[in-house]
Order: structure tokens, then C-alpha cells, then sequence
């Protein structure tokens, strides 16, 4: 993740220790059409299909941005606890606005690095083209997190761009927002990370996606 020193400038010029969900703040507004137009509800789709979810799991997405993730678990799986993660505080009022009606689940301000749950906390933690935003040291301590905050037999699943070049999204990262940490997604790059944490990860599919590029989903479990 891209660091940088608070400022005492104006809220919406100050800069962040984090990066906002839209790349910055005044883009926000746009955040949910643009995505919804990269086509991202087919990739959420899948990602909640392979978390095989059932009824009475808590399940925790970090990097939760506006919610997207978290309140389409909540609808088609009602019976699950939900919890979504994001340092960006006006990306989850976003999300609680969009949440409304929707019992059991919540949005909280969190970094994936430090994690505010209690050890053995979640059956699942999701993760959805979140990753790449994170620097090497960022990744490694929030791999950490994520096997802390498991309970034993739990997983991860997670879905990023495979490499350094993916389409349009790939285009925004490197020129508008400077989000991008790709050298570590190539090759077994994501898998030896999480095993290293102590996860059994494997991936579960790689894909082309027609605007965005490769994409691929991991399934990592925390040994019972």
C-alpha cells in the first residue's frame, strides 16, 4: 500500500496512509458505475461461489471499498454474519448507505495490516482485487493477519490480476493512481506468499477477462 505522511490540509486534499477505494477521494462519486462497467459483479460473483458459504459462518471481506462484496454475500447468502473492512472512511459510509435494510452485516474502518478482530474469529475472509494495492511488506503483514483472525479450518479466498498487465484497470493504476504492486502477483508469487504465513493455498481458476486482463482466484486454508 502507498504511504504517505498526513497532512493539516482540507479533508478533501489531505492525503492518506491508505488508498482511497476510487484512487482519490473526488472520484468516489463515480466509483460503483465505473466498476460496474469494467464488468466486476462477475468476478464477485465467482469469488462468493467458491467460498461455498453456508448459514451461520462469519465471513470478513478486507479492502470491502463501497460494499459491493459484502452486501451481495448478505444477499444471497442471508444467513451469514458479515463484516467488511476498508481504511477509506468515505467508501464505508458509501457502503452503509447501500446496506440499509440488510440485517447482520457491517462496515467497519480497519487495515488489512491490523486487523480489529479477535484471534479464530472468521470461518472466511474474502479478498477481491485488493491485493495489488499493497506493497510487498503491506501483503506479508496482512497474509499474517488473515491467518490470525481464521479459525482453525477456515479460508481465504481471493481473487487479483495476475500480472503487471491488465487492461484498463492496470492502465488507471499506473497513471492516475500509482496503485500498483504487480511484480509480486506473477507467477506462484501470491500462493508462496500465503504458504509462507502458514495457509494452504492453491489456485482455484485463472481467466481473461475482456477489459481487465488475467485475473486469478486462490483458495487458502488455515490447517485445522
Amino acid at each position: 500500500m502507498t504511504k504517505y505522511h498526513p497532512t493539516s490540509t482540507a479533508p478533501s486534499k489531505q492525503r492518506h496512509d491508505y488508498l482511497p477505494a476510487a484512487g482519490r477521494d473526488a472520484l468516489l462519486p463515480f466509483y460503483d458505475l465505473f466498476t460496474a462497467a469494467l464488468g466486476a459483479a462477475a468476478i464477485h460473483r465467482t469469488l462468493i461461489e467458491q467460498a461455498e458459504l453456508t448459514a451461520g459462518q462469519r465471513v470478513l471481506e478486507i479492502g470491502c471499498g463501497t460494499g459491493n462484496v459484502a452486501i451481495r454475500v448478505k444477499r444471497t447468502h442471508p444467513g451469514v454474519e458479515l463484516v467488511g473492512s476498508d481504511p477509506d472512511p468515505l467508501a464505508l459510509a458509501r457502503a452503509r448507505r447501500k446496506a440499509r435494510g440488510l440485517n447482520g452485516i457491517r462496515f467497519e474502518r480497519g487495515y488489512a495490516q491490523r486487523l480489529p478482530h479477535p484471534d479464530g474469529s472468521f470461518d472466511r475472509v474474502l479478498s477481491a482485487l485488493m491485493l495489488h494495492h499493497l506493497d510487498h511488506d503491506t501483503r506479508v503483514a496482512a497474509a499474517a493477519e488473515v491467518v490470525r483472525v481464521l479459525r482453525p479450518g477456515g479460508s481465504l479466498h481471493l481473487v487479483d490480476f495476475a500480472g503487471h498487465k491488465h487492461g484498463i484497470h492496470g492502465l488507471l493504476a499506473r497513471r492516475m493512481v500509482k496503485s500498483g504492486h504487480l511484480a509480486d502477483n506473477q507467477g506462484d508469487g501470491i500462493p508462496r506468499m500465503l504458504n509462507a504465513a502458514g495457509l494452504d493455498c492453491a489456485e482455484v481458476a485463472s481467466r481473461r477477462h475482456p477489459v481487465m486482463g488475467q485475473i486469478t482466484y486462490y483458495r487458502a486454508l488455515r490447517p485445522a
